[in-house]
């Protein structure tokens, strides 16, 4: 095995290398301008989509608040269409409350006569109607329930009948095996009913509420004078309350 060389510090590093450049520096000045304009390109492009993310995400959010201010909207919307539907009833219940008692007082018997009209024409062969009316309207209607009769050929016998106890408007007819009655107040509790459910139903309320604010309003109704102060408007007014 030979010995290892020495070194004898006869080299000069100082004089630099004589290895030829493997490019010439107008083509080193070319490719690194080349790199910086890559690396500016893709910068560029980079912040490009970070910002068209960002717009996105932006515009995401942007429409969400807005559909969800458009369902409160429409929510806020529903609500006002079912108190303006509630208060339209409310108020036609209440004309048709001032108006039905200055109707029947203005022509008590109108309805007593379109009822009998009815029944007269479909019981021609009947052997006798009975027709039960308040006693002050007696005497008209005796007269012009014979008038009815004669103008629907009715050969029967009709019997009339006065009774206080039956309200100015109202009446009963009867025959052998049926009979119907005119009955104001029972039918203006029942359409207070209708009402008062169609509107517990708008605002919101459970069905128990409804039958429980009915309920009360049917009791009160019941034990309250005849008259225009019992009336539906005020089993509707109760309700809403």
């Amino acid at each position: 095995m030979s010995a290892p060389a020495k070194f004898l510090f006869d080299v000069d590093f100082a004089a630099g290398s004589t290895r030829e450049p493997t490019i010439t520096l107008a083509e080193h000045a070319v490719k690194l301008a080349e790199a910086e304009t890559a690396a500016h390109r893709r910068g560029y492009a980079d912040a490009q989509t970070d910002a068209g993310v960002e717009a996105d995400r932006r515009v995401a959010g942007a429409l969400e608040r807005i559909a969800t201010s458009l369902g409160e909207a429409g929510n806020a919307l529903k609500a006002i269409e079912a108190r303006l539907e509630c208060e339209a009833v409310e108020v036609a219940v209440a004309v048709a409350r001032k108006l039905a008692p200055a109707l029947i007082e203005r022509e008590p018997f109108a309805e007593i006569a379109a009822l009998a009209s009815g029944c007269f024409r479909e019981l021609m062969s009947a052997p006798h109607i009975v027709v039960r009316v308040n006693d002050a309207l007696y005497a008209a209607a005796r007269e012009k329930l014979d008038d009815i009769t004669r103008a629907h050929g009715f050969e029967g016998r009709l019997v009339v009948l006065s009774e206080p106890g039956i309200a100015v408007g109202d009446c009963r007819i009867e025959w052998a095996d049926g009979g119907v009655n005119r009955d104001n107040a029972a039918a203006e509790a029942a359409i207070a009913e209708a009402v008062a459910r169609y509107v517990g139903a708008r605002r919101g309320l459970d069905h128990a509420a409804v039958d429980a604010a009915i309920g009360e309003a049917v009791a009160r109704y019941a034990d309250a004078p005849r008259g225009p102060a019992a009336t539906a408007h005020e089993m509707l007014r109760e309700v809403g309350q």
